[in-house]
């Protein structure tokens, strides 16, 4: 290789450096900007080129998470996860793909979101974020401890997270309210067993004859 044929590759691969970061910094400004369409349009060709790419996966990957197209961001987050599986943002937005919208996911769906979650945090213990986003799939599977727990640890992460610390008191009152009922069910089970015999009619009652 010439030197003039070295500067020209070297002046080549800058121009390409330059505009691989401008299209991901635009790309992050219309994330920013919620306009998901605009975003993919601009890394489209970017991502035809480099599949694999975890940074143009992750801006990718969440503009269809904001276009509620998970199939399709699970397909291109799941490929760049493969070649990067230590990169925390590729897991995080994974998670997000699996579970799509909260309210309607099912539990396979949670299973996987959870397992990605759990990635990052074997990645990265701090995380951010991801404790509270286990925190409310726990909380919508019904398991209010695991639940409290989860929003626990994201304000010891980030004890300025106030939507962390407005569920953990509000699990908090739901735990203490759902105790309470049990322990009411319990008495009032002891003191039904107390009027009936050993045959289960009230006593009195059992062996008389009509």
């Amino acid at each position: 290789m010439t030197e003039s044929d070295w500067n020209s590759s070297t002046s080549e691969n800058g121009g390409t450096s330059a505009d691989y970061r401008r299209i991901l910094n635009e790309s992050a400004r219309l994330l920013r900007a919620n306009r998901p369409g605009e975003a993919i349009a601009v890394l489209e060709p970017l991502q035809a080129d480099m599949p694999d790419d975890p940074d143009i996966a992750i801006n990718m990957g969440g503009a269809l998470i904001l276009q509620r197209k998970w199939t399709k961001a699970v397909e291109i987050l799941k490929k760049a996860v493969d070649a990067s599986p230590e990169n925390v943002l590729l897991w995080t937005n994974l998670a997000a793909a699996y579970l799509g919208r909260l309210e309607t996911s099912g539990p396979k769906h949670q299973a996987r979101a959870i397992a990605a979650y759990e990635k990052a945090l074997w990645i990265d213990p701090s995380t951010p974020n991801v404790h509270y986003h286990l925190g409310l799939i726990y909380k919508q599977q019904g398991n209010l401890s695991r639940s409290s727990a989860m929003f626990q640890r994201a304000l010891e992460i980030n004890p300025n997270d106030r939507d962390a610390r407005y569920w953990m008191e509000k699990l908090s009152d739901q735990m203490v309210e759902r105790e309470r009922e049990k322990k009411q069910n319990r008495s009032q089970h002891g003191r039904g067993n107390g009027r009936r015999g050993a045959n289960g009619r009230p006593p009195g009652l059992g062996g008389e004859e009509s």
